[in-house]
C-alpha cells in the first residue's frame, strides 16, 4: 500500500523536468574576515603590464566581490534579464568549441606569465603576446597542437618583420597570425586588465577628441582665410587688368601713346623708397598683349629684364605663380612694369622691315663690309680726337701708343651706330637664331642698349651672350662636322633662374629634348644666368659629368635651382635613352668645379663665360681638366684677352651689315 501509494504520488507530481536554475550567493570569504580582524595583512602585486599576480592573487579577485553588495544586485539583475540572455546563449555556444582552447583554468594569462618566469628564471619582466597565447593551450602531458604550433611558429616569423610601432599602430603578430580583427581596449594573449595603453606605454589610434576636432578646424579656418585673402588679390589685380583690343581699329588701354608702339629699349625706375634707376631691358608695347597668358594691370607694360643694377630691388608687382619678388630673379623674363616708371625717348624706334641672312634692319644699307670697315677706319682719328676732348665718354685720354692695342672694330661700329637710325633710343635688329644652334628657331633681340654696353664695358644681357654664341657656330662649327659634332647650345632664355622659378617643368623638357637629339658624345655649353651674374655649365650627358666653370669661385651648391634641373634632366635623359640603347650600368651624376681664371670685378661675368666658350670650342676637347686648359691657364683674364671678345662682336656686327650710315 505504501509502495502503491508513493508511486501515485509520483504520478500525480507536475510534468516538470526541467533543471532548477542554480544560483550562487555572493562570496563572503570568511578566512580573510578572520584576519581582517586580527590585523593580518595580504601583500598583492602587479606586473609590467598592470596586471595582479601573485600568491594573494586570487584571493583579492574574490575579496572585491565583498565590497560591492549593492551592485552585486543590480549584476544579477541585469544577467536575468531576457535580452542578455539571448547574447549569452550566443556567446556561449560559440565558445563552446573554440578552435584554440584555452587549457589553464582560474589561472589565466597574468599568473600564467608570473609562473613561466620563476620557473625559467628569467630576468624578463614579460613575455611576448604570442607566447603566453601557446602556452595557455598546452595540455597537462605537456603536449602542443600541430595547429597551435603553427600559428605559433608563423608568429615568430611575423616578429622579425614587423617593428613594435607598426605592430602597435595597426593588428598584432597574433592578430595577424590567427587572422581575426583586434578588438578595442585589450591586447590578444595578454589577458584581463592588460590595455594597449599599459602594454605599449601609449594608446593605438583613436578618433580624436572634441578638442583636437575643434584644434583642426581652426587650423583649417586659417589655411582657407589666407586663400581667401591671396583669391581677393588675385581677384584685385584682375579687376585691374586693362581691357583688351576688341577689333583691329581700337586701340588696347596698354597701347600707351607716350610710347612708340613695338619694342624699345627702357630704362626701369623705381619709387619707393627711394626714387632711382634699378635696371634696364625693353618695353613691349603692343595691342593686346598679354602677360603669363593673362592681361596686363591697368597702367602697367610688359617689359623684359635684361640688366639689373639694384640687386637687391623689387618687383613692382610679385609674380604670384613662380613666387618671384626680385627683380633680379625676373632676368630674361618678362614683368609688369608702371608706366610712369619706364623711360624712353620720344622718338619713334625702328621697326623691323627687311631680313639679310638673319638680320633684319631698317633701311638696309648696300655697302659692303669693306665699305663699311674703310667708313669706320677713316673717322677713326676723328673719333680719337673727340674723346680726348670729351673724357666722359671712354677712358681714351690721349691718342695710342705705338704697338699699343687699338678696339678698331669698336671704334668703327661705335662711329657707325652714331651716324645711324641705331642712335635713335629704342632702334633694334632681330637676329636669326638657326635651328642647329640652340635646337630650335628663334629670333634674338639686338638694341641700342646692349651695344652701349659693349662700348662701355658694361654687364652684359642675354642678347649679347647669344649673338656671340652665333658668332661661335658661324666662325668655328658651320661646315666642320668634327665641332658641330661634338659641341652644342643651350638656350639662356629657356634655362635661366626666373624661368626655372616659374616653370621648371618646360625647363626640363627643353633640356631633356636637346640631349635626346644627339647620337654621339657632345658637350652641351651652357650660358646660366643665376639671376645676379653669368656663369658657366658644359654638359656632358652620356658620361653624366657637368663641367662648372664660375669666375667668382662659387660653389655649384650655392645654386640648388640649377642642380636639381640639370641632374633631373640627365636622369630622364638616361631612362629615355636606356629604353631605346640599353646601357651595362647608371653612373652617377659627377660635378666637376673647374679652376678656371677668376674676375677681379662685379662687371665681366658675361665677358669670361664668352671666352670659355671660345677656349673649349678651341682645344677641341670633350673633357674639360679640373686645372683648366693648360694653353689657357691663369689667375685671371687681362682687360686685354676680354677687349679681343668685344672685337670679334663689333667685327661680326659690321660683317653681318648690321648698321647702316
Amino acid at each position: 500500500m505504501a509502495s502503491d501509494q508513493e508511486n501515485s504520488q509520483d504520478a500525480n507530481a507536475p510534468d516538470d523536468t526541467s533543471e532548477k536554475e542554480i544560483t550562487r550567493g555572493i562570496t563572503i570569504m570568511k578566512s580573510i574576515i578572520r584576519d581582517r580582524d586580527k590585523a593580518v595583512t595580504y601583500n598583492v602585486n602587479w606586473n609590467a603590464d598592470n596586471q595582479l599576480i601573485g600568491s594573494n592573487a586570487a584571493k583579492l579577485a574574490s575579496y572585491i566581490g565583498t565590497l560591492v553588495q549593492e551592485e552585486w544586485v543590480a549584476f544579477v539583475a541585469q544577467r536575468r534579464d531576457e535580452n542578455f540572455k539571448k547574447v549569452s546563449a550566443t556567446n556561449r555556444e560559440r565558445a563552446s568549441n573554440p578552435t584554440y582552447a584555452y587549457k589553464k583554468g582560474r589561472l589565466g594569462y597574468a599568473r600564467l606569465e608570473e609562473k613561466i618566469l620563476d620557473e625559467t628564471k628569467s630576468d624578463a619582466t614579460s613575455l611576448p603576446p604570442h607566447v603566453l597565447w601557446k602556452e595557455a593551450r598546452v595540455g597537462k602531458d605537456g603536449t602542443v597542437r600541430d595547429d597551435v604550433q603553427h600559428i605559433y611558429d608563423e608568429c615568430e616569423t611575423l616578429s622579425q618583420s614587423i617593428s613594435t610601432a607598426e605592430d602597435q599602430e595597426n593588428r598584432s603578430v597574433l592578430s595577424r597570425a590567427l587572422n581575426v580583427p583586434e578588438y578595442p581596449g585589450r591586447v590578444r594573449g595578454k589577458g584581463h586588465g592588460c590595455t594597449p595603453t599599459s602594454l605599449y606605454k601609449n594608446p593605438r589610434r583613436r578618433n580624436p577628441s572634441n578638442q583636437e576636432v575643434m584644434e583642426t578646424l581652426q587650423a583649417l579656418q586659417a589655411q582657407v582665410l589666407q586663400l581667401q585673402k591671396d583669391n581677393e588679390r588675385y581677384r584685385c589685380m584682375e579687376k585691374c587688368s586693362s581691357q583688351l583690343k576688341e577689333t583691329s581699329e581700337k586701340a588696347s588701354i596698354n597701347c600707351q601713346n607716350k610710347f612708340p608702339e613695338g619694342i624699345s629699349s627702357c630704362q626701369l625706375y623705381l619709387s619707393s623708397p627711394t626714387y632711382r634707376l634699378v635696371g634696364k631691358g625693353k618695353v613691349h608695347n603692343t595691342s593686346g598683349d598679354l602677360l603669363h597668358h593673362r592681361p596686363l594691370p591697368d597702367g602697367h607694360l610688359k617689359v623684359s629684364v635684361d640688366v639689373v643694377l639694384d640687386k637687391d630691388a623689387l618687383l613692382p608687382i610679385p609674380d604670384i605663380v613662380s613666387e618671384t619678388t626680385l627683380l633680379r630673379d625676373a632676368i630674361g623674363s618678362f614683368v609688369a612694369w608702371p608706366l610712369d616708371l619706364i623711360f624712353i625717348d620720344d622718338e619713334t624706334p625702328t621697326k623691323p622691315a627687311s631680313k639679310d641672312k638673319g638680320i633684319l634692319r631698317h633701311n638696309e644699307s648696300v655697302a659692303s663690309q669693306k665699305e663699311v670697315f674703310a667708313q669706320g677706319s677713316q673717322q677713326l682719328s676723328q673719333k680719337i680726337g673727340s674723346r680726348q676732348k670729351n673724357k666722359r665718354d671712354l677712358p681714351v685720354t690721349s691718342l695710342p701708343k705705338k704697338g699699343a692695342f687699338v678696339p678698331r672694330y669698336q671704334i668703327s661700329l661705335e662711329t657707325l651706330v652714331d651716324s645711324s637710325d641705331m642712335a635713335t633710343a629704342g632702334a633694334i635688329r632681330l637676329l636669326d637664331m638657326e635651328e642647329d644652334i640652340f635646337g630650335y628657331s628663334c629670333t634674338e633681340t639686338i638694341g641700342k642698349e646692349d651695344l652701349e654696353h659693349i662700348f662701355r664695358h658694361q654687364e652684359l644681357g642675354v642678347g649679347v651672350i647669344h649673338t656671340y654664341i652665333r658668332f661661335l657656330y658661324d666662325n668655328f662649327m658651320r661646315g666642320n662636322d668634327q665641332l658641330s659634332n661634338r659641341f652644342r647650345f643651350v638656350s639662356s632664355s629657356l634655362v635661366n633662374k626666373a624661368l626655372i622659378c616659374r616653370e621648371p617643368d618646360s625647363c626640363r623638357e627643353y633640356l631633356v629634348k636637346r640631349f635626346m637629339a644627339s647620337s654621339t658624345n657632345n658637350l652641351y655649353l651652357c650660358p646660366y644666368n643665376s639671376g645676379c651674374h653669368w656663369l658657366l655649365l658644359a654638359i656632358d650627358p652620356l658620361k653624366e659629368v657637368v663641367y662648372f666653370l664660375n669666375s667668382i669661385d662659387g660653389e655649384w651648391t650655392n645654386y640648388p635651382d640649377m642642380k636639381q634641373l640639370v641632374d633631373t634632366s640627365i636622369k630622364v635623359f638616361r631612362s629615355q635613352r636606356q629604353a631605346r640603347v640599353p646601357r651595362t650600368k647608371s653612373s652617377n651624376i659627377t660635378w666637376i668645379k673647374v679652376q678656371c681664371p677668376l674676375q677681379r670685378n662685379g662687371i665681366d661675368y658675361g665677358y669670361f663665360v664668352m671666352r670659355f666658350m671660345r677656349e673649349i670650342i678651341n682645344m677641341n676637347q670633350i673633357e674639360i681638366p679640373i686645372t683648366y686648359f693648360d694653353e689657357y691657364k691663369c689667375a685671371h683674364y687681362t682687360r686685354l684677352q676680354l677687349e679681343q671678345i668685344k672685337e670679334e662682336l663689333c667685327q661680326y656686327f659690321i660683317k653681318k651689315r648690321l648698321i647702316s650710315i
